[in-house]
């Protein structure tokens, strides 16, 4: 019999504004500890260079966690002109230099390029895995490998600021598994004169933005405190891109037993994936037809920051 993990059945999203020097992961053990948690995830790792929106989710929100990845996210960043490095941001060595910077107008026409589905490969110092080993373990060994180029959809990529002809301040929106660091390169490679960033933050990630993010100085003052519970979000905010349908106490409880339940849909079609609530709370995720809804999540959780 498997050991019990100890803490809280607590459930929800805590917005964390993730400062520069710290992993995602080191995030996620830490709010884990400061709640009292039995269970947490990221929607979405940072690198730990870059800073803002790390939505930890906790207890039975993680089940909600792909629907914020898949989301689209916002960055602000800035580049240097004129330096490539093996890891494309400034914690790398410089590999190659150039005397050429773009006017801001050939920066404009470049960036076009990179807006819609493009392919994008991701930097070799990266979590991506090849031949199931994570690419920067072999980057770190020195190994010689390549990395393969993978689908990303870019809402937006515009120019934003110029403070000095060597660096450029860039606003992007995109869709799941952007690396900012390889638009960066893939810019300055396509200006001629290479680049990599400098400074990433992340401002919003679906339904989550930095202003109402708490810091890890705030996390670590509450830590163990009633107080910090009253920052927690529900975990149905990790569900808004989804049409919600309703259900009756019947239908709830035919879903929370995995069953398909009768609900209540405006609007919703025939295989649609949505979820199920019951007076205000999250019951199930699952797809619509012919009015059930057939369950491909059930969550089991009081309201956030309560313990059952």
């Amino acid at each position: 019999m498997g050991r019990r993990r100890k803490g809280r059945d607590i459930s929800g999203w805590l917005v964390v504004d993730k400062p520069a020097g710290i992993t995602s992961t080191s995030v996620v053990n830490k709010v884990r500890w400061a709640l009292q948690a039995k269970k947490a995830g990221h929607a979405g790792t940072l690198d730990p260079e870059a800073t803002g929106v790390l939505a930890v989710a906790l207890g039975e929100a993680t089940k909600t966690v792909p629907f914020i990845t898949d989301a689209l996210k916002s960055y602000v960043f800035t580049v240097r002109l004129g330096q490539a490095t093996n890891t494309d941001d400034a914690e790398g060595e410089v590999i190659a230099q150039s005397d050429l910077r773009p006017t801001d107008d050939e920066i404009k026409v470049a960036l076009g390029a990179f807006v819609g589905e493009i392919m994008q490969v991701p930097p070799r110092f990266s979590a991506v895995k090849i031949d199931g080993e994570r690419a920067y373990k072999r980057a770190r060994d020195g190994e010689d490998f390549e990395v393969e180029a993978r689908p990303l959809w870019v809402e937006e990529l515009i120019l934003t600021d110029r403070p000095d002809p060597d660096h450029v301040t860039l606003e992007m929106i995109c869709g799941k598994g952007g690396y900012v660091r390889s638009i960066a390169r893939d810019l300055g490679e396509a200006l001629g004169c290479h680049g990599h960033v400098v400074r990433l933050r992340r401002v919003w990630s679906g339904p989550f933005q930095a202003e109402d993010a708490i810091s890890m100085e705030s996390i670590e003052e509450l830590a163990h405190d009633p107080a910090l519970d009253a920052h927690l979000r529900p975990l149905e905010e990790g569900l808004t891109d989804l049409p919600e349908v309703r259900c009756t106490q019947e239908g709830a409880t035919r879903l929370r037993n995995g069953n398909p339940g009768m609900v209540f849909a405006d609007g919703v079609e025939y295989g649609d994936e949505c979820w199920a609530s019951y007076e205000g709370h999250a019951v199930a995720v699952g797809r619509f037809r012919a009015g059930e809804l057939h369950p491909s999540r059930v969550f089991i959780t009081p309201p956030q920051g309560v313990d059952s």
